[in-house]
């Protein structure tokens, strides 16, 4: 009766595993920080399609690790919130910091990145895991909404 297939369902695991020792990750203390460290781990078709990326980190601002969230075409990608904090909750990450890339080479955000931004707030606020910046990157400039004090 134990194998009997009506009461058989697949086993979830929670794991996160780090190859790289705390103190030789990043620090994170500034948007020019979180610049650098997106920007140096972007694909090289940053100014051929939209690709949105997240960083995770610990309270102390050290980098757990980063994740492509997603790829789209030209004028945007599809961003998932359950992905973006299914992956924050595995690492148990006490913040995020977001990024996405304008292939345009502009860093002015459109409404759809300020729809975004405030909905994975919000979505953050719910789950006790702080979105402290989002950026909208180009290879040689940045914006950030917490910056600009929109967040």
């Amino acid at each position: 009766m134990k194998n009997n297939p009506l009461f058989r369902v697949s086993e979830v695991r929670l794991v996160y595993k780090s190859k790289i020792d705390i103190r030789d990750r990043p620090k994170v203390r500034s948007s020019r920080d979180a610049y650098n460290v997106f920007i140096n781990n972007w694909s090289d078709q940053i100014e051929l399609v939209e690709e949105f990326n997240m960083l995770m980190l610990r309270r102390s601002g050290r980098v757990l690790g980063i994740l492509n969230v997603s790829k789209g075409g030209h004028s945007g990608t599809i961003v998932d919130a359950k992905i973006i904090f299914s992956a924050a909750l595995k690492c148990c990450a006490n913040s995020i910091i977001l990024a996405h890339n304008h292939p345009s080479g502009q860093t002015t955000p459109s409404r759809a990145d300020n729809s975004l931004t405030k909905k994975l707030k919000q979505a953050g606020e719910v789950l006790d895991i702080l979105v402290i910046d989002h950026l909208i990157i180009t290879p040689y400039s940045y914006y950030s909404y917490g910056d600009e004090g929109l967040l």
